[in-house]
């Protein structure tokens, strides 16, 4: 899968943006899934390769690095001018359901939207629901901490910690309560 030599021979004869026919990634973001780092580096270095090209599901290899927690991936995609922002789904939303605050910090640092709501059709949630819903109390506190609102409410009404409760994470749950202030 590793195969630089290979895709270095055809990056000049194909498409580096076509998505695979069976699960539409682009190579980029297939090479990010993979682990697949020194076809990532070919494709990265090549001139025709879009960084933001998505999958059919809208992935990017952003996104993809941050739910694989690769965050030297990251880093270079960044320097390459990945988009840290868009409309739906972010690179955020993949490191904070994934748990990683270093990517998640890299991303904030580049300017990522910390309340950005996810389609609302996908449910108009948040990167601090999805921690919350998958369990990653770090990662749920380190976005508080930089000034996740946890008051925000998803596409069914509820809030993170109540999205945390119906998870079954109770103790996620308890600390956004204690940093949602009452109304008066």
């Amino acid at each position: 899968m590793d195969d630089a030599r290979t895709v270095r021979s055809l990056l000049g004869k194909v498409d580096p943006n076509r998505g695979n026919p069976v699960g539409g990634e682009p190579p980029l973001v297939l090479a990010v899934r993979e682990g697949a780092m020194q076809v990532f580096d070919a494709l990265l270095r090549h001139p025709g390769t879009n960084v933001d090209a998505p999958a059919l599901n809208g992935n990017t290899a952003l996104m993809m690095a941050a739910y694989k927690h690769n965050k030297p991936a990251a880093e270079a995609l960044i320097a390459k001018g990945a988009a840290v922002n868009r409309p739906g789904w972010t690179p955020l939303h993949y490191a904070a359901a994934s748990g990683d605050n270093d990517i998640a910090r890299l991303l904030l640092a580049r300017g990522a939207r910390i309340d950005a709501q996810s389609p609302p059709a996908s449910g108009k949630f948040t990167p601090l629901m999805m921690a919350a819903r998958e369990g990653h109390e770090d990662t749920a506190v380190f976005l508080l901490g930089q000034g996740a609102d946890p008051t925000l409410k998803n596409g069914e009404g509820l809030t993170a910690a109540e999205i945390a409760r119906r998870a079954d994470h109770a103790s996620i749950a308890a600390k956004l309560d204690t940093q949602v202030k009452p109304a008066r």
